[in-house]
């Protein structure tokens, strides 16, 4: 069994930054590529970000591009996404996703395992 735990949410104003953690526990083996998604009050979730288990491989959200960057670092078995610039837009709840290919794709449905989520405010 794979867990996964985000951290990091909070309230922040419009223009700031907030880093996103997400940890890695039990058969982190089950785990390779990992990916963020969020989710906004009567909204669906969507993809934010994504990287592949060695890091040479990320993707992002064209909404995101150049404000949110995804690393990871495996022998922490710790995933994060940094978040520039953010904007009003941006609240919502993200969650952390990961599964066994070593590709992060953008469709939620590819992906086995969640974390519960971290709520992120942005006040305009």
């Amino acid at each position: 069994q794979v867990m996964l735990v985000e951290s990091g949410g909070g309230l922040v104003q419009a223009g700031g930054s907030l880093r996103l953690s997400c940890a890695i526990s039990g058969r982190t083996d089950y785990v390779a590529a990992m990916a963020w998604f969020r989710q906004s009050a009567g909204k669906e979730r969507e993809f934010v970000s994504g990287i592949s288990y060695n890091g040479g491989y990320t993707d992002v959200a064209e909404s995101v591009k150049g404000r949110f960057f995804v690393s990871r670092d495996n022998a922490k078995n710790e995933a994060y996404l940094e978040m520039d610039i953010l904007e009003h837009r941006g609240t919502a709840v993200y969650y952390c996703a990961g599964h066994a290919q070593d590709y992060p794709w953008q469709s939620e449905g590819d992906y086995t395992t969640w974390g519960q989520g971290t709520q992120v405010t942005v006040s305009s």
